[in-house]
């Protein structure tokens, strides 16, 4: 079975997030996809200090569809360059896990 790996997004909006977050799913490129509540982001851009609100993610994907979905991100986000990293998961439930790998594994193109 393919490592589950939990990927931290972060958008512009709960607007953004959601419909994202839906389109990720519904293409099965993760599993499940938590929209958070709304986060305070302090960053370097461009040379500038930036301070925004922005809205954060957590979708459960697979080691064989991280670079799917990343591109899939980069692709359909509103970001030049938006955060996705990815943190392989070391355990939990394996029922869980086993669920994670069924639902991106059925993805039919």
């Amino acid at each position: 079975m393919d490592k589950v790996y939990w990927v931290y997004i972060t958008t512009s909006d709960r607007t953004e997030a959601l419909e994202l977050a839906e389109r990720i799913v519904q293409n099965r490129l993760a599993a499940c996809v938590n929209v958070l509540s709304a986060i305070e982001s302090v960053y370097r851009w461009k040379g500038k200090l930036e301070k925004d609100r922005e809205v954060a993610m957590v979708a459960k994907t697979t080691a064989g569809m991280l670079q799917h979905l990343t591109e899939f991100v980069r692709q359909h986000h509103s970001y030049e360059c938006p955060c996705l990293v990815a943190l392989p998961v070391e355990g939990g439930n394996q029922d869980f896990l086993q669920w994670v790998h069924d639902q991106v594994a059925e993805k039919t193109g």
